[in-house]
């Protein structure tokens, strides 16, 4: 007897350190699992206050009344699907797209709910058992104030998002339409062009700016239409043959999420197309692309320059152009803007001006990155010696050689070593020539057009030169400042110390530039 309740002591001892000790780790885990101590906490918050709120629900049904599709049902289901909180439901269905491999979406399944936010107001969107039907619920003092708002915003968000999932394709103008009609004919095809500005070789600081503008631009409707302006965005993109131009431009329409129409300059020349019926034709979240505008505005076929550009002109922003929104036209060219009509280029026209230029040792070490994996190499003391020299290779010439040595890094860095050898130094400026554009690394420069450098190129005088005569109020200090810079000069060429560029400091050399242009204004 007394053995038994021995045992039966020992038992229950036993028991007790396992509970004490199941007790220890438990909370062990939840010292140390900090986040799921402040989960628990929340939950436990939120249950509180929904229990003391007063509620209003909304069914949104698949069908309606009259068994027609419902398509706020399906804007509804593709919103709360892309909703962040789903990641934190406490259920969720995972999906794979047929089309594309590895593309997983979560979407809300049957008796599950997510959570959103509005204005200020909570909302919950709950997947009514049987998937027939999804429930929108509303604190009952924000229903007057948020409901209308919130519907509208996630239509618009699922109409953003269903219009980035789909196929974008690229038209091209075919010439008039069969039987005389006159009537423009565009053929088109799957756009497959892999670019995006991610994967495109560009200064980060530039892609970033162009990037920013371009998102600024997707998000500017009621902007616009409060400015009283068409809804239109246009970017020339010009720099010599292989700095990759039409390449950024397949990337802007990738970002955009925008069908691409190439107009075809050459047959507008030839009157086989016009070029304000092929505008109009076009529709809304399109990418406009006129590559070789230069080439084009040269004489040529029996006509005159002023005859293209007063069409090109027109087809720019004429009274045709204002029936299209929704639409960025960009335009490319393979030389500089020297020889280009003023008119064509002022703002309006030809909103942001992108030099592309060729690469440099930066630029190189990006596409080697891209190309070949490469972060350093033994041999890049090598190749920046060559680009020290003043040589210069396009982005496509360094591309191609980089693919057809993908295979051995060495031989490809090699094969560039010898191609930089072979290209010749550019000529250094003439004495009377104004100096060379210094720019953002190798991938050229963004410039937002303004009045007074159209005035300028024109040969009129800017706004901000004052009165006539061509000076400025601060001419005066100007010349001041330029006297004393010259005493400055020469009294450190005689001390034997030798000035410091301050341009050669410049990241993108616009500093240098606008003094070096104000004291050129000072001396005309």
């Amino acid at each position: 007897m007394a053995l038994d309740g021995g045992a039966g002591g020992a038992w229950g001892g036993v028991m007790g350190a396992l509970a004490y000790a199941a007790l220890a780790v438990a909370a062990l885990r939840l010292v140390l699992s900090y986040k799921s101590a402040a989960h628990a906490l929340r939950r436990a918050w939120r249950w509180a206050d929904e229990r003391a709120q007063a509620y209003q629900y909304y069914e949104v049904p698949r069908l309606a009344a009259d068994g027609a599709e419902n398509p706020l049902f399906r804007k509804a289901a593709a919103y709360v699907s892309s909703l962040p909180s789903l990641e934190d439901a406490d259920a969720a269905c995972v999906v794979s797209s047929a089309a594309k491999s590895n593309d997983f979406a979560l979407q809300l399944g049957a008796g599950h709910a997510a959570r959103d936010a509005f204005l200020g107001a909570r909302l919950e969107w709950t997947n009514a058992a049987g998937g027939g039907r999804l429930v929108l619920r509303v604190r009952r003092h924000d229903r007057t104030r948020v409901l209308r708002p919130y519907l509208q915003h996630v239509e618009s968000v699922a109409d953003e998002m269903e219009a980035r999932r789909r196929e974008l394709r690229i038209y091209a103008n075919t010439g008039a339409g069969k039987g005389g009609s006159g009537a423009t004919r565009w053929a088109s095809a799957p756009f497959t062009h892999p670019a995006t500005l991610d994967t495109v070789a560009m200064d980060p600081e530039l892609k970033a700016r162009v990037r920013a503008d371009l998102e600024g631009f997707l998000k500017g409707r009621v902007y616009y239409h409060r400015l009283g302006r068409v809804w239109r965005r246009s970017y020339l993109l010009y720099g010599a043959p292989g700095t990759g131009k039409s390449t950024f431009a397949a990337a802007m329409a990738r970002f955009l999420g925008y069908d691409v129409y190439e107009v075809d300059l050459s047959r507008a020349a030839s009157g086989e197309d016009d070029l304000r019926a092929l505008l109009l034709d076009t529709a809304p979240r399109s990418l406009i692309l006129v590559e070789d505008l230069d080439r084009y505005l040269r004489a040529g076929d029996g006509e005159t320059a002023a005859a293209r550009t007063a069409r090109v002109l027109g087809f720019m922003d004429g009274i045709s152009s204002c029936c299209g929104e929704e639409r960025v036209m960009v335009f490319t060219m393979s030389g500089g803007k020297d020889g280009v009509d003023p008119a064509v280029l002022r703002p309006g026209r030809l909103d942001v001006h992108i030099h592309f230029t060729m690469c440099d040792f930066e630029g190189f070490k990006a596409l080697a990155s891209n190309y070949l994996g490469l972060k350093d190499h033994k041999l890049y003391p090598q190749v920046e010696e060559g680009f020290q020299g003043g040589a210069r290779l396009s982005p496509a010439e360094l591309g191609e050689i980089m693919i057809a040595n993908r295979g051995s890094p060495s031989r490809a860095l090699r094969t560039v070593i010898s191609a930089l050898q072979h290209v010749a130094p550019p000529p250094p400026p003439a004495a009377a020539a104004r100096p060379p554009r210094l720019t953002s690394r190798w991938s050229g420069h963004l410039d937002y057009a303004s009045a007074a450098s159209d005035a300028t190129a024109a040969g009129q005088s800017s706004p901000r030169a004052g009165g006539g005569g061509g000076f400025g109020k601060d001419a005066p200090i100007r010349e001041f400042k330029k006297l004393y810079g010259l005493i400055k000069y020469r009294s450190r060429k005689e001390a034997g110390v030798v000035p410091v560029d301050d341009s050669a400091a410049s990241p993108n050399g616009r500093a240098s530039e606008a003094s070096s242009d104000k004291d050129r204004a000072g001396d005309s």
